[in-house]
């Protein structure tokens, strides 16, 4: 039986960890399959994109996985040229997107946006990102990026720096990982930290440390997660201005790295990683954006066939 057929995918938290291991070997088979059979597992299916915010790699990703699976998309990547500008709801666009596709993808600016929407469709629905909540196949494409670059995810040493308070990438990554045995640094301006209200579900799964400092943790990690410092979810710009570029990752900072270390990041980044570390063995951010087209493609190959494939 294929336990995701039909499954709305919400949030990091709805899986354990036989579930996501489950989705890494889809995952690995797609990659490995040809081109041609690949392109059968999803042939005569449509994705539906309801983007109310700006992306580039979410959207292209599920764009490209849906088509490398034999798909194809259709959808609202700019929501000033679509009816909301005329006032229609949230329930009555996602109604019409449902009845156009087999399957919704939503990236919306509040909290909650994803869960209400599965209420309302009968399709299944792929949360893109909800507000400042979770981004659940981000956090699913990092864990498996981890896992394929170091062979393993537990007993890893994994530092995530930056922007922990705003950036919902973190969340559904700390989540993700309370399914394994890892050693968190949490890294962040004092302003940034993670926010209070989510560490009392989280520290229920995973122990971390947190510091204002990445010279304290740099040389015991085997994985750097760096987040940009997410401007636009600032709601005074003097506080971000206080604490932009507070984090830089370069050749200095790489040196001070275990040789096997590995550097991830969501994207897209600003300045908080060097261009100089792209050409470097540790750099696995565009790897990692890579495995994200896979992830997402095992993911819908999943919840639209019944038997799997």
């Amino acid at each position: 039986m294929n336990e995701f057929y039909q499954r709305d995918i919400i949030s990091i938290k709805d899986f354990g960890k036989d579930q996501l291991e489950k989705i890494f070997t889809a995952t690995d088979k797609i990659m490995q399959l040809n081109p041609s059979d690949r392109r059968e597992i999803c042939k005569g299916n449509t994705l539906a994109y309801l983007f109310y915010e700006p992306s580039t790699r979410t959207r292209l990703s599920f764009d490209s996985a849906m088509a490398s699976v034999g798909g194809n998309s259709l959808g609202i990547s700019d929501i000033n040229s679509s009816s909301t500008q005329k006032g229609e709801s949230l329930a009555d666009t996602v109604r019409i997107m449902s009845i156009y596709s087999d399957i919704l993808v939503l990236r919306h600016t509040l909290d909650g946006s994803s869960r209400f929407a599965a209420e309302v469709s009968d399709k299944p629905v792929i949360n893109a990102g909800s507000g400042t909540e979770e981004h659940p196949t981000q956090a699913i494409q990092d864990l498996f990026t981890i896992k394929k670059e170091k062979k393993k995810i537990d007993g890893l040493k994994i530092g995530i720096i930056g922007d922990l308070k705003y950036g919902r990438t973190v969340y559904s990554l700390l989540h993700g990982l309370g399914n394994y045995d890892v050693d968190i640094k949490l890294i962040s301006p004092e302003s940034l930290r993670i926010r209070s209200d989510s560490t009392y579900e989280i520290k229920k799964k995973l122990d971390f440390t947190e510091s204002t400092k990445i010279e304290d943790h740099i040389d015991e990690l085997d994985v750097l997660y760096v987040t940009r410092i997410q401007k636009e979810r600032f709601p005074d710009e003097e506080e971000y201005l206080k604490v932009k570029g507070s984090y830089v990752v370069g050749l200095d900072l790489l040196k001070q790295m275990k040789e096997d270390s590995i550097i991830l990041h969501p994207l897209p980044r600003i300045d908080e990683i060097s261009t100089d570390i792209d050409q470097t063995k540790n750099a696995k951010y565009f790897e990692q954006a890579e495995y994200g087209k896979y992830t997402r493609a095992a993911l819908l190959g999943l919840t639209l066939n019944e038997n799997g494939f």
